[in-house]
């Protein structure tokens, strides 16, 4: 069981997360997290000042089309926006953090792109008040070509498969640490750390430290993840169509959470994400050993989404799955049955 010793006393994580909203009861609890099925905003108004160290959320974004989840338009967003995002100021520890994955859009009509992702960055510098630490992109390269009309009719345009992830901070030097998302060397480091390095000064005129050669354990990635979208043949799909429920549309790929909260926290600090969906952040947290906190207001897809937990770690207990428990034949890795806790 996670615990976190604090002073004499050692406290589960989940019972962590859940303090933060005292009397208010979570949809379902797992070893190191909750999820509250919930309007955002008024959850986060039940928190207390500067208690969580990283929230992470990707918004419905302010696409063409609307979503049957729900989604604000382009002219509306940011205004929509910014009450959470001051909470969200709040609730944050001074070395917290808050990550928002928001893809751009296309103007209704016309082979342009809107200007709305950009606009709520600037309004969060400089009306609510954040530091923009860092602009981190996610590139997936298994997005669609839309719209069709320009990019697969006309062929006037190419697909977008680059979202911005806008990390954003309460100070100017949130907790961070890229010694927890060190990639492997290329080839030629390999060959530098092997054969050695001669100190010398870069065309650019940068100096290239003989201690360059020093083996780190991996390299500094840069700030474009790539990061495909594809699990449509995974478990958690599978246990959900198994049981005729509704998959979550609109799910990013739990190593996008898990990169940012292995580079902005510790295990035992607290996660939050605020539009939870399926709670992939929360499942991100929990094995990388953080208490979370996910937020949703859809029922359907809370429900849907004790599923993630259901596995063979045992991260969430039988007495939990609620209308999820069934028992369910299928190629899913055989005959899927609750088992005691």
């Amino acid at each position: 069981m996670a615990a976190l010793e604090i002073g004499a006393h050692s406290v589960r994580l989940s019972d962590r997360a859940t303090a933060l909203l005292p009397g208010v009861a979570p949809a379902y609890t797992t070893r190191r997290g909750a999820a509250y099925r919930g309007d955002a905003l008024d959850l986060l108004r039940a928190m207390p000042d500067e208690s969580v160290n990283l929230v992470i959320t990707s918004p419905p974004y302010a696409l063409e089309f609307k979503k049957e989840y729900g989604n604000e338009p382009q002219n509306t967003f940011v205004e929509w926006f910014l009450p959470f995002a001051r909470e969200v100021l709040r609730v944050l520890r001074p070395d917290g953090s808050f990550v928002v994955n928001v893809g751009g859009a296309w103007q209704k009509g016309h082979p342009v792109r809107s200007l709305y992702h950009f606009r709520l960055l600037l309004e969060l510098v400089d009306t609510v008040g954040f530091f923009l630490a860092q602009e981190i992109y996610w590139h997936n390269p298994a997005k669609m070509p839309t719209p069709a009309e320009w990019v697969n009719v006309q062929r006037i345009r190419v697909k977008a498969s680059v979202e911005p992830c806008w990390w954003l901070s309460k100070t100017e030097r949130p907790k961070a640490s890229n010694l927890g998302v060190l990639v492997a060397y290329s080839d030629d480091m390999l060959r530098l750390i092997d054969r050695g390095f001669r100190a010398k000064r870069r065309p650019s005129g940068h100096l290239a430290k003989a201690t360059w050669q020093k083996d780190l354990g991996g390299a500094i990635p840069g700030n474009v993840l790539t990061m495909g979208n594809n699990d449509s043949n995974g478990r958690y799909i599978a246990m959900l169509t198994a049981r005729g429920l509704k998959v979550h549309p609109a799910r990013f790929p739990v190593h996008l959470p898990g990169w940012f909260i292995r580079f902005l926290t510790e295990p035992g600090d607290i996660v939050v994400d605020i539009f939870g969906g399926s709670m992939t952040t929360g499942w991100a947290a929990e094995r990388l050993d953080r208490a979370w906190l996910g937020f949703e207001l859809s029922e359907e897809y809370v429900e849907a989404s004790r599923l993630r937990f259901y596995d063979d770690s045992r991260l969430l207990d039988d007495a939990l799955l609620g209308p999820a428990q069934k028992t369910v034949p299928g190629d899913i890795g055989g005959q899927l049955t609750l088992r005691d806790a």
